[in-house]
């Protein structure tokens, strides 16, 4: 019996250091801050050693939309493979030094995400005014298999 626990909780670490060593990698929900609903998908990556999170999926708009609301490069692109957060960088035990932009009123934020203590399927995402002002949402990593 104790060599069967003693596998469980060997496996559960395993589980839970890989997923803490993959970071924020990974796809994640958004939640809309007015509904509470849940409303795009949102895949962040890694390139060169910075941190990066395009939309993948939305949940309740077409697919087809595209982002009216934002100035430059990305005026009138699709959301879905819109790149919303840039240039985050490894800081301590969280991510910052990025940015991260709202495609439904084209305004771009400086931006730091994080987990929770113990908590690698919540992640933390604060995009902060110039005059100060900020605003953290909770994603939820989505299942490979989603």
């Amino acid at each position: 019996m104790k060599h069967i626990l003693l596998s469980l909780f060997l496996l559960s670490l395993m589980n839970t250091l890989s997923t803490a060593q993959s970071g924020p990698i990974g796809t994640w929900k958004t939640i809309d801050d007015a509904t509470g609903e849940a409303k795009s998908y949102v895949e962040i990556y890694e390139d060169q050693g910075k941190y990066f999170g395009k939309v993948v999926k939305l949940l309740k708009s077409a697919p087809d939309k595209r982002c009216t609301e934002c100035t430059g490069k990305k005026k009138n692109q699709p959301l879905i493979g819109l790149v919303v957060i840039e240039g985050l960088e490894p800081y301590k035990d969280y991510w910052s030094n990025g940015t991260i932009m709202d495609p439904e009123n084209g305004s771009e934020y400086r931006c730091s995400i994080w987990f929770e203590p113990g908590n690698s399927q919540e992640l933390k995402v604060r995009g902060k005014h110039w005059t100060g002002l900020y605003r953290t949402q909770t994603w939820y990593r989505v299942p490979a298999d989603k």
